[in-house]
């Protein structure tokens, strides 16, 4: 089996030492590695393998290519081309699947090849082929998740730390655990592009990204922090997505959790992904979701399966776009800070609009949980609130579990 990559920076790395630490089992050949500038990996192993052009690469003779470099462009080119040249591929790019999945799956239907991409969800969690061939007798109907681990870091910092938001982000940013510019991570894009891929995978319909509500945690602060440990929470940023009918309700947003919930249990890096299956009931996936060794892992698996005539059914990429409903449409519960409030106006605003509060501060500031029929129903209080001036700014967040 010959392999062309492109990229060989974290994860590429990782790739290529799995590869050589199961040379007994498989012979997986690396052709040819492609990188931005050759002088950076003089020192490196497969050091005459490396290049800076793209035609050395697919000038090899290759069963699989590789894509590990991120990024729309020029990757979704490389990929098409491989695809369009009958040659397998796999990928860890989220960002990519997330926005041409449906154009590159149906290239590699029409071609007959393969588009692998385990890596490009939960870092090492074994999760798109179980949810696209283990779970296949299932109807999946909701899921729930956290995504990206540089949000749960900081969040999860936070909380046992006593840290603000500037503070643990300079420290993941020292780390390497953020980017300099974080905000993909921190406002949620990135575990939008992932819940959309599982979602694609689960619904057989494809779900966009960008159709879903997204709310990132750069506005959670310690005040936040406070009230969720008074009320035996925790808070995570966590993507959801329920199929009602013909109709996706998702999102992806800072939440409260259960201190005994199983949410609450995952911490810094890791990940999980819980599936609710009609057969099969509830099933969790649970590692770390990202990281040199645990996605090299992820990648090395696709190979594999393409080395082993494993083919895996993603035909729900190239299905029409279904509608995606942003605003929880059912019974919830949202704590809710109103800052430099007219108390007494807000609160008897609150008892005509909703079924039931309760106060959990009254000093500084008025902070409630709201129990209502629908998000709809608070959404419109909150609207009403603003429009008579009853306070200065307001802020909100879900319960869940």
């Amino acid at each position: 089996m010959k392999i062309g990559i492109l990229g060989y920076g974290t994860v590429g790395s990782g790739l290529i030492n799995v590869i050589d630490n199961n040379k007994n089992k498989r012979d997986i050949q690396i052709e040819s590695i492609l990188v931005r500038n050759k002088d950076k990996y003089k020192t490196h192993k497969y050091g005459d393998k490396i290049t800076e052009d793209i035609e050395e690469v697919f000038n090899k003779d290759l069963d699989i290519l590789v894509e590990l470099m991120g990024g729309l462009h020029p990757a979704y080119e490389h990929i098409k081309r491989a695809l369009e040249n009958k040659i397998n591929v796999v990928t860890a790019n989220k960002d990519m699947l997330a926005e041409y999945g449906d154009k590159l799956a149906k290239i590699a239907n029409d071609n007959n090849v393969s588009l692998k991409f385990e890596a490009s969800v939960g870092g090492g969690i074994p999760v798109v082929k179980p949810l696209t061939e283990s779970l296949e007798g299932n109807s999946i109907d909701s899921m729930y998740a956290i995504l990206n681990g540089t949000t749960n870091f900081i969040l999860s910092k936070m909380y046992d730390e006593g840290l603000s938001y500037d503070d643990v982000l300079k420290e993941a940013q020292e780390l390497g655990f953020a980017e300099a510019n974080p905000e993909a991570d921190v406002e949620g894009y990135d575990a939008a592009r992932k819940l959309s891929i599982l979602s694609t995978l689960a619904y057989n319909r494809r779900v966009y990204w960008k159709d879903f509500y997204l709310e990132g945690i750069s506005n959670i602060d310690m005040k936040d922090i406070a009230y969720a440990k008074k009320i035996g929470c925790k808070i995570k940023l966590v993507g959801q997505s329920k199929l009602n009918d013909k109709i996706v309700s998702g999102f992806v947003r800072p939440v409260l959790v259960d201190d005994n919930s199983l949410l609450s249990k995952v911490d810094n890096e890791y990940n999980i992904v819980v599936l609710n299956g009609d057969s099969v009931g509830e099933v969790s996936f649970v590692g770390k979701g990202a990281g040199k060794d645990p996605t090299g892992s992820a990648v090395y698996s696709d190979v594999v399966d393409i080395f082993d005539n494993r083919y895996s059914n993603i035909d729900s990429f190239t299905k029409d776009k279904i509608e995606v409903e942003k605003t929880i449409n059912n019974e919830c519960q949202i704590l809710i800070r109103f800052k430099d409030p007219k108390k007494t106006q807000i609160l008897n605003l609150i008892d005509e609009c909703v079924k039931s509060y309760k106060v959990i501060n009254n000093n500084d500031e008025l902070v409630i949980m709201v129990y209502a029929d629908s998000e709809y129903e608070i959404n419109n209080m909150l609207c009403l609130i603003r429009d008579k001036g009853y306070c200065r700014e307001i802020s909100k967040l879900l319960k869940i579990i």
